[in-house]
C-alpha cells in the first residue's frame, strides 16, 4: 500500500493508534532525537565537571552582558530543539508531526536518511573537537584569563568548528523533521551561533593580540578559508 494511502487508511481506522503507530516506525526521526540527546548529555557532563572543578558557575553561566542576553534564549532553543523530534514521534502531520510530503515523497525518505547519517557525523565530530579542548572548553568567555588559541586538528582552517557542525546538526534536524517549530528552532540557533562566534572572537582579538589576529586572517569562521595559506 502507498505511503499516502497507509496515512488515509490508517486515520479512517483510528487516528490515534495508528498515528503514533506510523510516527514511532520513523528510524531517521528517532536516530535524529537520540544524537541530540546524546550531543546536550555530554554538554551537561561538561558543565558539571566543570561546577566540580571550579566550585563555581564561571565557564557555564556567562558573566559578559550580551552573552547572557543570548543566554536567556539559549536555553529554551536548546529545550525545543531536543524535545520536538521525540514528540514528532507521537504525532503524524502538522503543526509538531511529520509533514505528509516527507513520507509520500518518492524522493525526500533518502534523503532524510542521508540527514541521520550526517547527524551521526556531526555528533562525532563534535565529540572530537571537545575531547581535543579538553579542560579549555567553556560555554562562554572569560573574563577572569586568555583562553587557549588551539590552531591544530579540527581549528587548524575553521576557527569555530563545533559551532559549524552544530549548525550541520540542525540542518538535518530541519531535513529529517521539516515542521515549523523545528525552521523556526533552526533559525534562531543559526542567528545566536552566528553572533556567539563574532563576540568570541572580539575578545580573543582582545586578549590574543596579534597571534589570534594572524589565525583570524588565515581561517574561516564556519568554512575553510579558499586560498588560505597553511597553519
Amino acid at each position: 500500500m502507498p505511503v499516502r494511502a497507509s496515512i488515509r487508511a490508517s486515520a479512517a481506522n483510528g487516528p490515534n493508534c495508528a498515528c503514533v503507530r506510523e510516527a514511532m516506525a520513523d528510524l531517521p526521526l528517532t536516530l535524529l532525537a537520540a544524537t541530540i540527546t546524546t550531543y546536550w548529555f555530554i554538554v551537561g557532563a561538561m558543565v558539571v565537571r566543570i561546577r566540580r572543578r571550579t566550585r563555581r558557575l564561571v565557564g557555564v553561566v556567562p558573566e559578559e552582558g550580551s552573552e547572557r542576553m543570548m543566554w536567556l534564549v539559549w536555553v529554551p532553543l536548546v529545550l525545543a530543539w531536543m524535545t520536538l523530534p521525540w514528540i514528532a514521534r507521537t504525532r503524524l502531520g502538522p503543526p509538531l508531526g511529520l509533514p505528509e510530503f516527507a513520507l509520500a515523497s518518492p524522493v525526500y525518505p533518502t534523503l532524510r536518511w542521508v540527514a541521520a547519517a550526517m547527524a551521526l557525523v556531526c555528533l562525532a565530530v563534535t565529540i572530537k573537537a571537545w575531547r581535543r579542548m579538553g579542560s579549555s572548553w567553556r560555554m562562554d568567555v572569560s573574563l577572569e584569563k586568555p583562553a587557549e588559541i588551539i590552531t591544530d586538528g579540527l581549528f587548524a582552517r575553521i576557527r569555530h568548528p563545533i559551532y559549524a557542525f552544530s549548525i550541520l546538526l540542525m540542518l538535518c534536524s530541519v531535513v529529517i523533521l521539516p515542521t515549523l517549530p523545528m525552521s523556526l528552532v533552526a533559525i534562531v540557533h543559526v542567528v545566536l551561533m552566528n553572533l556567539k562566534a563574532r563576540n568570541e572572537e572580539r575578545h580573543l582579538l582582545r586578549t590574543g593580540g596579534e597571534t589570534y589576529a594572524r589565525y583570524l586572517a588565515r581561517t574561516g569562521r564556519f568554512l575553510p578559508r579558499l586560498g588560505s595559506p597553511g597553519a
